[in-house]
């Protein structure tokens, strides 16, 4: 996908699946549950033995398909890997200025991490697609809902603590996306081979968020 086609994605589906400590060998069929169950984008974290690699295998089997991006991207350094992995899309979990200006500065959209109301002005300033909210999983909805209040223009995403329960109240508030982790990729289930339970789970958070 390019980068209009995955921006469209994530607008349509918010649900962005955050792929970390997945082996190299299930990563195809791990995609290829996701996309069944309809979601369409995918982060893979360069935590992730592999990450490099992984990317490139999803870009040349489903890259026409998802929009595929790297995860916990902490330096320039890891930014330029990532990119010349075949990265569509950077995410970080801290505000490095000069990753969002590489990324600018390469066509690639970039949703760095932001706690503060300083931090997440001062990235968007810089020239963040979308401001991740991190951690969100503690932080929780009222702080996102408190931060949109004078910074209601910029948009944001939410990563930790999105489920099938809440995952509607984080769509109405007006998050720009929704990074889902453990509780949609759960290796447990993946190492057991049952990718039917991720086409499953996709399947109701994509319902419950609607």
């Amino acid at each position: 996908m390019n980068r209009e086609q995955g921006l469209k994605e994530i607008e349509r589906t918010r649900i962005i699946a955050i792929v970390r400590g997945v082996k190299e060998v299930h990563i195809v069929a791990l995609a290829e549950a996701l996309l069944k169950g309809g979601v369409t984008v995918m982060e893979v974290t360069l935590n992730t033995p592999g990450a490099l690699a992984m990317i490139s295998e999803l870009q040349i089997r489903l890259g026409k398909q998802m929009y595929i991006g790297a995860g916990t991207v902490l330096d320039v350094e890891d930014a330029q890997k990532a990119v010349q992995a075949g990265a569509s899309f950077l995410v970080t979990p801290n505000l490095d200025e000069d990753v969002i200006r590489y990324a600018n500065r390469e066509g690639v959209p970039i949703f760095p991490g932001a706690m503060t109301p300083t931090e997440v002005v001062k990235a968007w300033k810089a020239g963040a697609t979308a401001i991740k909210i991190f951690p969100s999983a503690s932080l929780g909805l009222t702080y996102i809902k408190e931060l949109m209040g004078p910074l209601d223009h910029i948009p944001m995403m939410a990563v930790g603590g999105v489920t099938e329960e809440n995952i509607k109240q984080f769509v109405d508030l007006g998050c720009y996306g929704l990074g889902i982790g453990g509780s949609l990729i759960n290796l447990k289930e993946i190492e057991a081979g049952r990718f039917e339970w991720v086409t499953d789970k996709a399947a109701r958070l994509l319902a419950a968020s609607r």
